[in-house]
């Protein structure tokens, strides 16, 4: 059973060998933060073999080579270990909707199913900083001046970057808008509500 606090969630990134696993794409890389009670209380990382190389474009975005995926261990042995570690609680990416698909992918090939459901700091960032120049990652974490070692592009430091923006997120709507404990389908409903109608859903929270 999910814990059903927003402060309480598994983040995740997975960097991958193309933008499909319809079309054949597969994960090389999953990075993962677990937040309990809003503190960070764990991390994941693990590069996974796809069975297959990646191209020079997704080597040069990732700085994820051939080599360092031809010594890791095949991507169905990454995710059981992964499956383990996410539990039973809900899930967090930005832009969510490609995270899923990889993830749903991945653990069909296992066998297994999940029992959280997903947030998207992508969704919400557009309600609630509506005056930030765009919702990428990293102009996000610059808007709201986060600090981090690392680089984009790798899983668990998006991960860990996503994490410190969505801790931001809602200790900018508790005090915007006076609500102490965010239940996470406070943040499901947030995401399906019109930007221009979020502040006054929040307000009547």
């Amino acid at each position: 059973m999910p814990n059903p606090n927003a402060n309480s969630i598994i983040v995740l990134d997975f960097e991958t060998t193309g933008l499909s696993p319809q079309q054949g794409d597969r994960a090389i890389e999953i990075g993962a933060v677990k937040i309990s009670n809003g503190v960070v209380v764990d991390t994941f990382q693990e590069l996974m073999n796809p069975g297959r190389p990646v191209n020079a474009f997704i080597e040069n975005y990732t700085g994820i080579s051939n080599a360092m995926l031809k010594t890791a261990d095949p991507c169905e042995q990454v995710m059981a270990r992964f499956a383990d570690f996410i539990g039973d609680e809900n899930l967090l990416a930005h832009n969510a909707s490609f995270d899923k698909k990889f993830l749903d992918a991945e653990f069909d090939r296992i066998g297994h199913k999940y029992a959280g459901e997903f947030a998207c700091t992508l969704l919400t960032s557009r309600r609630i900083y509506q005056e930030a120049p765009n919702h990428k990652l990293g102009t996000l974490v610059r808007y709201k001046n986060l600090d981090g070692e690392g680089a984009f592009h790798r899983a668990l430091f998006d991960a860990e970057m996503t994490a410190k923006l969505w801790l931001t997120m809602l200790a900018d709507i508790s005090i915007d808008y006076q609500i102490p404990q965010i239940p996470f389908a406070l943040i499901k409903k947030l995401a399906k509500t019109a930007k221009a109608n979020a502040p006054a859903m929040l307000s009547k929270w």
